[in-house]
């Protein structure tokens, strides 16, 4: 697995589409309700949400906003690698797919997403 502090490794490497208008709306559509529903089975819900709240933020570069939009439209997608039904795996591989964006970006996402992550689960919770 490449790390961000990998010096051979430069994110300008990496070729990404730009993050299209329909992707980055799909995400914006489905992921609170599916975090919701899914919220006490999800362990990476934090990072998630994080990783939510840069991919909108208009500082975020457009190439990390294109990873973290691929990365959640990967966690919504209602079949994948594993399917989300079957209990203690059904998550791993989004928790790998998001894991991997979070290493490779944690430099973009801010103590400001956290805190929003952070408030938002706790409205969810509360809820």
């Amino acid at each position: 697995m490449i790390h961000r502090s990998d010096p051979s490794f430069d994110l300008d490497d990496i070729e990404i589409p730009a993050a299209g208008a329909e992707e980055e709306a799909r995400v914006r559509a489905r992921f609170w309700p599916k975090l919701a529903a899914t919220l006490s089975r999800v362990p990476f819900a934090e990072d998630a949400a994080a990783a939510y709240y840069c991919a909108l933020d208009s500082q975020t570069p457009t190439r990390v906003r294109a990873l973290l939009f691929g990365a959640l439209g990967y966690f919504l997608l209602p079949t994948d690698a594993v399917p989300d039904i079957f209990v203690g795996l059904g998550f791993t591989d989004d928790a790998a797919v998001l894991a991997t964006a979070l290493n490779l970006l944690a430099s973009h996402i801010g103590a400001d997403h956290r805190a929003a992550a952070r408030a938002a689960l706790a409205r969810l919770r509360g809820a």
